[in-house]
């Protein structure tokens, strides 16, 4: 796209077989982590790092389409997001699927089963994807022993409850385009704190997917995209997203 500022979020995901698993691959140290000021390490001193590397210590590896966890299955772990974006989506009772959110890298996956030992929704890669495996039996006991992991697991669910705060206003009270708008603004604010560009991306979701989490038909979410194109807000080319007037877009979310 003329004019597209550079991004390492531009660079489409590859398809085909994913690379051998070594066993050393495996392991997750948060220490040398580059999403630790993003994910549960943040604020945590070296020593106390060194606890949480031994109690996660698994990552595995998912194929685009494949499910990370189902609704109903038990509840043994949390998961940090470190490649790839993931989807969460509920079933309806006539058997529509219903999109929840979706998770980058540096988020936390699977709190929707602490409370009843199982989960409620299903998490789906809509991109091959890692994560890191957290048993939380293990990172219960740990953050009883460290006071500043256990801050830090109350602001990752803190955030979870903001997040679902904010979808519900979307969906109550908005308009297709502010809908978009403010989804647009949301996803690049969160991939500018992992470093990509803050006006130009890539969408991993399809348009269906996005309709599905904002409450809108596959044709609203096409139109609406149509529509801030020939206001001059975004340029759009299938997949790849360029802001062009950040400030307007921000108005239409926010009026």
């Amino acid at each position: 796209m003329a004019g597209m500022e550079p991004s390492r979020n531009l660079v489409p995901p590859k398809e085909g077989a994913l690379p051998p698993i070594q066993p050393d691959a495996l392991r997750s140290a948060c220490s040398n982590c580059t999403l630790r000021e993003l994910c549960l390490p943040v604020g945590l001193s070296p020593e106390d790092l060194e606890h949480l590397d031994r109690v996660i210590s698994k990552r595995r590896m998912l194929r685009r389409g494949e499910a990370l966890f189902r609704a109903g299955d038990r509840f043994e772990a949390l998961y940090a997001v470190r490649s790839g974006f993931l989807k969460t989506t509920v079933s309806k009772e006539d058997g529509r699927e219903q999109v929840t959110g979706f998770q980058m890298s540096g988020e936390i996956l699977g709190l929707d089963g602490i409370g009843s030992a199982q989960h409620t929704c299903d998490a789906i890669a809509i991109e091959d994807a890692s994560v890191c495996v957290i048993p939380f039996e293990e990172l219960e006991r740990l953050s009883r022993e460290v006071g500043e992991l256990q801050r830090q697991l109350h602001k990752v669910m803190s955030r979870e409850i903001v997040r679902d705060q904010g979808v519900m206003f979307l969906l109550g009270s908005m308009r297709a385009e502010q809908r978009v708008a403010a989804f647009l603004l949301n996803l690049t604010k969160r991939l500018k704190a992992r470093g990509y560009s803050s006006s130009a991306l890539v969408l991993r979701m399809s348009r269906e997917e996005i309709g599905s989490y904002l409450g809108l038909k596959l044709e609203t979410v096409s139109r609406a995209f149509s529509k801030l194109q020939q206001e001059g807000i975004l340029a759009v080319r299938q997949r790849e997203i360029e802001i062009l007037r950040s400030e307007a877009l921000g108005a239409l979310a926010n009026e």
